[in-house]
């Protein structure tokens, strides 16, 4: 009995942490094998440990978040000729692989080595409302790694204008594609992960805040997974790519071609002569 209510009540805490997505991803045609890894909660040592050694105090929610669970995975399949291949992933790393983008310098390593810092070589656009200022690869912005995208880019928790031996509070997330470009995601840990679970954890999604969006085979799987929200960034009037059916029309019987009439010329003589014929028989 107690068994029973564990498992009820781990299911209750799954489906508070995923919003649900889990039972819908099953209701949904073709996917099989939704994956929820459950973890235990961190717990707040780590979380100041964390914070003393970078130097960052954590987002409330994302403390929040980690208090619940120490990371997060779900991944799901779909069914292609009778094979299950893997396609949503949702993941984000525990406490301890929050990590910086780039490791501390080797005492070992040469002067003039080559590093990300050399790509701040220029003074990058100042932003604007819509589009704040890129983070920094050196000493002006501290970068950690929430997801690696499996290969495809990175999304960090950012803090940005810090200065050395002071405390960093405002973080946002940004997205680093594979080009070391920069695009901002959300200003808050919630809204990203309510991004990510609206998202379904396709391939690429991040690449929808991008300028040149995700591959075309991406695409395909986001149209046919997530109509409700997916549409092209380069054009924000475009209506998403949904299959538009008209029951009516789609579904209606193929109607008979009704028989061509004569001409009325030919009618209405055929009717004068049998009433000529009539007439004359009235009159014998």
């Amino acid at each position: 009995m107690d068994e029973v209510k564990d498992n009820l009540a781990s299911k209750g805490v799954a489906e508070r942490l995923t919003l649900g997505i889990i039972r819908i991803l099953e209701n949904m045609p073709g996917v099989a094998d939704v994956r929820f890894a459950e973890r235990e909660p961190a717990e707040k040592r780590s979380l100041l440990s964390w914070e003393q050694k970078r130097a960052c105090i954590l987002p409330e929610d994302l403390r929040d978040f980690y208090l619940t669970t120490d990371g997060f995975t779900l991944n799901w399949n779909v069914k292609l000729d009778n094979e299950s291949v893997p396609l949503g992933c949702m993941k984000l790393n525990s406490v301890s692989r929050l990590s910086p983008l780039m490791p501390p310098v080797s005492l070992f390593s040469l002067p003039n080595a080559p590093s990300l810092c050399d790509l701040d070589w220029d003074e990058k656009e100042p932003g604007s409302a819509w589009s704040p200022a890129p983070p920094h690869f050196d000493s002006r912005s501290r970068i950690f790694e929430l997801d690696s995208c499996g290969g495809n880019g990175k999304v960090c928790l950012v803090y940005k204008n810090c200065t050395p031996g002071v405390v960093a509070q405002s973080s946002e997330v940004w997205f680093l594609d594979r080009s070391l470009g920069w695009h901002f995601l959300t200003s808050s840990f919630t809204s990203y992960y309510r991004l990510m679970i609206t998202h379904l954890g396709l391939p690429e999604w991040h690449y929808n805040f991008t300028p040149y969006g995700p591959s075309p085979q991406a695409k395909q799987w986001a149209s046919l997974y997530q109509p409700l929200t997916f549409a092209d960034p380069q054009d924000p009037i475009s209506d998403p790519p949904l299959n538009h059916l008209d029951p009516s029309r789609a579904f209606k019987a193929k109607t008979k071609t009704p028989p061509k009439k004569k001409p009325s010329g030919q009618g209405g003589g055929g009717a004068g002569r049998a009433g000529a014929g009539r007439g004359g028989g009235v009159r014998r």
